[in-house]
């Protein structure tokens, strides 16, 4: 997920649906959960990625 910004990873999970959490690991004892949510399309809704990346900005992330 290098577009919302650097060190953030995507899990994907096909438990009745399709379902992504967006995370980032920023110190040894903390992971950041940056948003999770039901996949619907093929592509990642621009919604979903834009609420990633302000949250990754709020945590002091950058691109």
């Amino acid at each position: 997920m290098s577009s919302i910004g650097s060190g953030v990873r995507e899990i994907r999970i096909r438990v009745l649906g399709e379902w992504r959490v967006i995370y980032m690991a920023k110190l040894s004892d903390a992971v950041y959960v940056l948003h999770a949510f039901q996949k619907k399309s093929q592509k990642t809704n621009k919604n979903d990625i834009e609420l990633a990346h302000r949250r990754f900005k709020k945590i002091g992330g950058n691109l």
